[in-house]
C-alpha cells in the first residue's frame, strides 16, 4: 500500500531541478528562456545579472537562471553553479568571431568542483539564419569529445521558433533519475 501511495503521491509533487543558462551576450540566451515559459517570442534586452524562471516540462520543474553574457558579467557565473543540475550553453551559430570565447569560457566554467556532476547541453541557436555553423561544425570546434567528466548533448535549434529546444529538453529529462 505504502508503495502506491508513493507512485500516486510523485504524480502530484515534482521535486526541482536547478538550470543554468549562460553564453555570450546576444546568443539567445533570455529568448530561449521565454519560449520554454511562454511558448512564444518576447523582445528583449541584453540581461544585466540574471533572470530566474520556473519551467514546467513533462511534469518536471526546472528552476532556470539565465545569467548574462557580457564579458563584465562573465566572472560572476560562479556565483551560480552551486547545486546545478544541468548547464545549458547557447552559442550564437552565425558568430564564427568569438567561438574560441566561448570555448575558453566553456573550459572554465566546466574546471569547477561545483559543475562536476551536471550535465551539459549546447544549444547551437540560430540556425535559421544564413551562415550558421551546423552542431556538428560548433562540437568540432569546441572539441566536446574531449568532455568526459560530464554527459553533454549538442543541439541545432532556433529560438524564435522554438525548432529545437525542446529535443534539448527531452534529453536533459533523459538524464533526470526518476
Amino acid at each position: 500500500m505504502g508503495l502506491l501511495f508513493a507512485k500516486f503521491w510523485s504524480l502530484f509533487s515534482s521535486e526541482e531541478h536547478k538550470v543554468i543558462i549562460v553564453g555570450l551576450d546576444n546568443a539567445g540566451k533570455t529568448t530561449i528562456l521565454y519560449q520554454f515559459l511562454m511558448n512564444e517570442v518576447v523582445h528583449t534586452s541584453p540581461t544585466i545579472g540574471s533572470n530566474v524562471e520556473e519551467v514546467l516540462w513533462k511534469n518536471i520543474r526546472f528552476i532556470m537562471w539565465d545569467i548574462g553574457g557580457q564579458e563584465s558579467l562573465r566572472a560572476s557565473w560562479s556565483t551560480y553553479y552551486s547545486n546545478t543540475e544541468f548547464v545549458i550553453l547557447v552559442i550564437d551559430s552565425t558568430d564564427r568571431e568569438r567561438l574560441s570565447i566561448t570555448k575558453e569560457e566553456l573550459y572554465k566554467m566546466l574546471a569547477f568542483e561545483d559543475l562536476k556532476k551536471s550535465f551539459l547541453l549546447v544549444y547551437a541557436n540560430k540556425q535559421d539564419l544564413k551562415g550558421a555553423m551546423t552542431a556538428a561544425e560548433i562540437s568540432y570546434q569546441l572539441n566536446l569529445t574531449s568532455i568526459k567528466e560530464q554527459g553533454w548533448h549538442i543541439q541545432g535549434c532556433c529560438a524564435l521558433t522554438g525548432e529545437g529546444l525542446y529535443q534539448g529538453l527531452d534529453w536533459i529529462g533523459s538524464r533526470i533519475k526518476r
